[in-house]
């Protein structure tokens, strides 16, 4: 009795089989009964507030200079977008976007305005970009709310979205680049979820079509001028790990240790194998800081090391032009 396993005897107790999914779907739900989703709704409603303010700001009757290029949807008054063939996206002019934040090396570098690093996540270049970017946040973001605590998922939030600005001013120099990359981190904590806690999904098919569908979405939307793909790399990177730091669950049983008898052998919190991956986590996450950092100050071009990598972030076509 004494040497009797944990996991099954925990799992037996709950009076659902050996299925250790109906253990999880009832974690799952405790959880949420805790949590409620604050954070997340107010990190969306900043993001579309910045966006409405850099729209107001950016004016474009008033200050576009040419009589050939148009304002579209000038019936917008001040509020009406940058003409198509500069932002294909529905959004505001990249003076306007540097104006208020958006990541450019030289300034990051040369003027020490290393606080773009942050504001730059905040920004949207345009409709299609913000709406794409909310989505995400709002889908899957309050879920890992309700499951982890705002504590948690805010600091993810914050830390992948530095992280994608760093990846991004290493291969990004001469045009500005925006986006609420650490909203993605989303998409990314849902892939941790469903690879390494793959038994808290019911329907596990629709749980990988969702997660492949939204990360194509925003992998296509960063093809596009203003749209920086670096950031959404660099956010995925620095989410992926973060997510073995911070998102760790119990195994089975473990929420039910005080209910087992006295002689069933209790068991860690976790299994050996995520303690591993917490280690192999930390160490990679403190190492990609240290050296990111330390590469942009000194002023390294990423574009040395790899050739084709721009196409990554931007694909020139008839209609638009890329200043990588």
């Amino acid at each position: 009795m004494a040497g009797e396993d944990l996991e099954s005897r925990g799992v037996k107790n709950r009076g659902n089989g050996n299925n250790p999914s109906s253990y999880y779907s009832t974690y799952e739900e405790n959880t949420e009964k805790v949590w409620t989703s604050w954070l997340i709704p107010v990190f969306v409603v900043a993001n579309i507030v910045v966006f409405v303010v850099a729209m107001y700001i950016n004016n474009c009757p008033d200050n576009i200079q040419s009589f050939e290029r148009k304002c579209f949807a000038r019936f917008l008054g001040r509020f009406s977008f940058q003409p198509l063939k500069e932002n294909p996206l529905l959004g505001p002019s990249s003076s306007t976007l540097e104006k208020l934040g958006g990541l450019k090396w030289n300034k990051i570098v040369h003027k020490h305005e290393g606080w773009r690093l942050v504001t730059c996540m905040w920004l949207h270049a345009g409709i299609v970009h913000l709406v794409a970017n909310m989505l995400s946040l709002i889908f899957i973001g309050i879920r890992l709310e309700q499951q982890f605590g705002f504590v948690r998922i805010g600091i993810i939030y914050l830390l992948s979205g530095f992280g994608g600005s760093v990846l991004s001013t290493l291969f990004i120099r001469n045009s500005i680049s925006v986006g609420a990359s650490g909203s993605l981190w989303t998409s990314w904590r849902n892939a941790l979820g469903t690879f390494t806690n793959w038994t808290i999904y019911t329907n596990k098919a629709a749980a990988v079509f969702t997660l492949v569908f939204i990360i194509a979405i925003n992998l296509a939307v960063g093809i596009l001028p203003h749209v920086d793909n670096f950031a959404h790399i660099g956010g995925f990177l620095t989410g992926f790990l973060l997510g073995f730091v911070m998102l760790l669950r119990p195994q089975y049983g473990w929420m039910e240790r005080l209910n087992l008898p006295a002689d069933v052998r209790v068991k860690s919190k976790h299994k050996m194998y995520q303690y591993v991956l917490w280690i192999i986590a930390f160490a990679l996450l403190i190492a990609g800081f240290v050296v990111g950092l330390v590469m942009l100050f000194r002023g390294v071009n990423g574009n040395d090391h790899c050739n084709w990598c721009h196409y990554l972030s931007c694909v020139p076509t008839s209609s638009w032009k890329c200043d990588n």
